[in-house]
């Protein structure tokens, strides 16, 4: 028997073939007879269709090298049959709080709003932290001592004290090294920051100061001199027991520059620079010629100095420069007619800083509702006041993107529905500080419609009252701050030097808190550009922005922060409940 055969053999002993490999079970089952068939009976004909033509391919794969001919082919014949005089737009949809929605926002909130009688008015109720564990002083006049010596002012000034101002004694003031000249540029407020930064300089170098010079700017076209925004008078004696400040450089010394103060040897001083450039820089010049001039002067002194240096500003500030008389009468003149329209409300206003000037709304390159009308005002606007500047090769300008970093100004409507939304119900008597309004027609409407109280500075007062000052925007600006001052409430919708300095002030005012709302303008933009928000939801947010502005009353100055925002703790001292009581008594 063969290995391979089990079965006995009938005496041949031939061998029987192996025996066939069994087939693979997916031809095993279901197996009929007759011939093979490709396609299986329930395949369509596109099936079919398609395997016969992956077949072709497969066995004739030479068809390959005539694809790319077939496609080009194919795409000539279809570029021939179709027309492109129309090419499809892609449509993006647009990021949320990119785009200004506010009017169809008010249209949707409006009957809501009006018929919402489920709160108090705001004015009675909005500070709830302006007292809590005690309150901050002012401490700038505490010192009686005076300055040492020249060689303290010159090696350290930070070893300097500030005297009372109200001391006549001159005794404690060593012999100037010099005169010192600035040139103050900018609007009010930025020469403001000018004149006090060149008294703490002049101090530290125990030089004598010149009234600062006010540079004259296309922008704000104001030929104002200092005497006609400050008292110069009272400037001079607060100071007279800390810097020397005069109003004229003397005889012999005018000479020598023909008369001219523009021959004076310049120094032109990088931005923020230290008081130790000064000493080690400006110092020795000063002591060989006797007199520098400094120009331009905004912002030629660092936030961060010897606590001398910003008893010295805050002295010059808050308690120095104080405005003309003619300006803080009828400043004061309108304070008083605001108070007495609110009487209902216990004399208690509200001001608003609104920046939505013309020069305002093209500088921010935010885009509105004006159409192409307001498209073309602000293209001449930019092109007056800023010539070049928006136009140069490869500047990009993206009204979404500064729309939505919270960048563009509040409009008229959007501070009302901000106010309205806070509490404020439309009775509350408003201040607007601003200059001429664009396009004030249709955009100031919504306000008074929310506000009907609305005061201006040209509402307040009489056209013969504002005549002297009508021509000169730093003295009108000057008249907006005397009244916000005041106010029980401070609204900034834009920054600025203005409101930055009002937010110093009214600390230094009222006990350490500004008492400013402050809205968070990226939640606003997302917010104001969403039309189906409702009245309770929007309302849910600006009560939680109050209060957290409320909470942001008091604020300690940190690094690179300007003590004319934040005055604690070097221009004032913390005080407890218990020294308040005992103060209190005492009095």
């Amino acid at each position: 028997m063969h290995a391979k055969n089990r079965i006995p053999s009938s005496g041949h002993s031939t061998p029987s073939p192996p025996a066939s490999p069994l087939r693979s079970p997916r031809y095993r089952h279901g197996r009929k007879s007759g011939r093979f068939r490709p396609f299986p009976p329930e395949r369509t004909i596109a099936h079919r269709l398609a395997w016969l033509f992956l077949s072709v391919l497969l066995r004739r794969q030479g068809i390959f090298l005539f694809a790319p001919l077939i496609y080009i082919s194919g795409m000539l014949l279809y570029m021939g049959t179709v027309s492109f005089d129309v090419v499809p737009v892609v449509k993006h949809r647009p990021a949320l709080g990119s785009i200004y929605r506010s009017p169809q926002v008010y249209e949707k909130l409006k009957i809501d709003m009006n018929g919402d009688n489920s709160f108090a008015d705001a004015i009675w109720t909005i500070w709830k932290n302006s007292n809590k564990g005690g309150e901050w002083r002012p401490c700038v006049n505490k010192s009686s001592e005076g300055f040492q010596a020249g060689k303290s002012m010159i090696l350290g000034c930070s070893a300097l004290p500030i005297g009372s101002y109200v001391n006549d004694s001159l005794n404690s003031l060593p012999e100037s090294n010099g005169y010192i000249y600035v040139e103050a540029n900018g609007g009010l407020n930025q020469q403001r920051t000018s004149i006090c930064n060149a008294v703490a300089v002049a101090g530290c170098l125990n030089a004598t100061l010149l009234i600062p010079n006010f540079h004259y700017h296309s922008i704000w076209r104001d030929p104002s001199k200092f005497k006609d925004i400050y008292d110069e008078d009272y400037f001079i004696s607060a100071l007279k027991n800390d810097v020397r400040v005069v109003n004229k450089i003397p005889e012999y010394i005018m000479e020598r520059f023909d008369h001219n103060l523009t021959n004076v040897y310049n120094f032109r001083i990088k931005a923020w620079s230290s008081i130790r450039y000064y000493r080690d820089v400006v110092l020795p010049k000063l002591v060989e010629e006797k007199i520098i001039r400094i120009s331009p002067f905004a912002n030629r002194l660092s936030f961060d100095a010897p606590p001398a240096v910003q008893r010295l500003r805050c002295l010059a500030n808050y308690e120095a420069l104080r405005f003309s008389s003619p300006i803080l009468s009828l400043g004061e003149t309108l304070v008083a007619r605001m108070k007495e329209f609110s009487a209902n409300s216990g004399g208690k206003y509200v001001s608003v800083h609104l920046r939505f000037e013309e020069d305002m709304v093209a500088f921010s390159c935010c885009v509105f509702d004006g159409g192409e009308q307001e498209k073309e005002d602000m293209k001449k606007e930019r092109e007056r006041g800023w010539k070049g500047k928006f136009t140069k090769p490869g500047r990009v300008i993206r009204p979404g993107a500064i729309r939505i970093n919270g960048k563009c100004p509040l409009t008229p409507l959007e501070v009302g529905l901000m106010l309205r939304g806070m509490g404020f119900d439309n009775s509350t008597y408003i201040f607007l500080a601003s200059g001429k309004i664009y396009n004030a027609e249709k955009t100031m409407a919504p306000l008074l419609e929310m506000f009907p109280n609305l005061q201006t500075k040209e509402m307040l007062a009489s056209e013969e009252e504002l005549a002297p000052y009508k021509n000169f925007s730093s003295r009108m600006a000057a008249i907006d701050y005397t009244v916000c001052l005041y106010s029980e409430v401070f609204v900034t919708t834009q920054g600025g030097n203005f409101p930055h300095f009002l937010m110093g002030h009214r600390r230094y005012l009222y006990g350490g808190h500004s008492k400013t709302i402050r809205p968070d303008k990226r939640k606003l933009a997302l917010l104001f550009d969403n039309p189906n928000i409702g009245w309770k939801s929007f309302k849910r947010q600006m009560l939680n922005m109050r209060s957290h502005s409320d909470s942001k009353g008091y604020e300690l100055k940190r690094p690179n922060d300007s003590i004319y925002t934040f005055p604690c703790p070097e221009c004032m001292h913390r005080t407890n409940k218990s020294e308040d009581s005992r103060s209190s008594s005492a009095t």
